[in-house]
């Protein structure tokens, strides 16, 4: 199957691009610069110049191809509210480029919330709060499964990792902590935060592609919810600094998410799509140690 990707030099897209080669599928890679197209060609796929806001490219890619997956996010999170409509705009673009066609269109999504226990894929996407426009894109995305669009989403938690490489928004924890000099969490460190390691994340977006059934939502979820606390804890200890509270508003706009409990499930998909996490858990990555270093 030849696959237009967007977000394909991302560290989703990247290890996305890899499984999909791996599996004998052809990956044409929306890139923005030639750092993302050497790291699309990297990884094994072919790079399409263009960005998100180029609508005749996303257009033009979309008709050529024999399936697509959505993964490009500016993740400006100073300004979210634009984030969110440009990913609009373009996945309604690809959308309408493959009306009528039968074929796989796969997005990212995010974990969904349930007050008390963990999130299914049973569970409506969340369509207020911060985030609340994502949700919104991607219930529209998923109507088109009417208009002869097989359309899924793979709702991805707050941290897809791996050891080294990435951390999530458990990185965003990594990267405050080495410029404050402590490891912080919000409340009382017991909202729990759920976890994919990236390339289990990769084998769901090909399952998907290749099997989901039109207007599917699944839950790539490895780990149901680690407590903030835990993981601000394993974060200090390896950075050698202390672990202390701080008001949510520190994190801006995302200090809001970062205080919800939102544990989640993924075990409806595990036994539709025969998935099954096999790489290591967000503790165990963090407790590896060597976080790269920020800019200072």
């Amino acid at each position: 199957m030849r696959v237009f990707v967007t977000g394909a030099s991302g560290g989703i897209g990247q290890v996305v691009t890899e499984e999909l080669v791996a599996h004998g599928h052809e990956v044409l890679g929306l890139a923005r610069s030639e750092a993302s197209a050497q790291k699309v060609a990297a990884a094994g796929g072919t790079p399409l110049r263009g960005g998100l806001g180029e609508l005749d490219v996303l257009t033009a890619a979309a008709r050529e191809a024999d399936g697509v997956i959505h993964l490009a996010f500016s993740n400006d999170f100073s300004d979210l509210e634009r984030s969110i409509a440009e990913e609009g705009l373009a996945m309604d673009t690809i959308g309408a480029a493959l009306v009528g066609t039968g074929k796989p269109f796969s997005i990212v999504s995010g974990t969904t919330f349930s007050k008390g226990r963990a999130a299914t894929e049973r569970d409506p996407q969340s369509t207020s709060g911060p985030v609340g426009g994502r949700g919104i894109n991607a219930g529209r995305i998923l109507g088109l499964a009417s208009q002869g669009v097989r359309t899924t989403a793979v709702r991805l938690p707050r941290s897809v990792h791996e050891r080294y490489v990435a951390y999530g928004f458990a990185g965003i924890l990594i990267q405050a902590a080495q410029r404050s000099g402590v490891s912080s969490y919000v409340g009382d460190g017991s909202q729990r935060w759920p976890a994919v390691h990236r390339r289990d994340a990769a084998s769901l977006f090909r399952l998907m592609l290749e099997k989901g059934e039109a207007g599917t939502a699944v839950n790539a979820v490895g780990d149901e919810g680690d407590s903030m606390l835990a993981i601000a804890t394993v974060i200090g200890e390896k950075l050698g600094l202390p672990v202390q509270q701080v008001p949510a508003e520190t994190f801006g706009p995302l200090g809001q998410i970062f205080a919800m409990d939102q544990p989640a499930s993924s075990a409806w998909t595990r036994d539709a799509y025969d998935w099954r996490p096999t790489h290591p858990g967000l503790i165990a990555d963090l407790e590896a140690g060597d976080y790269p270093e920020i800019e200072r």
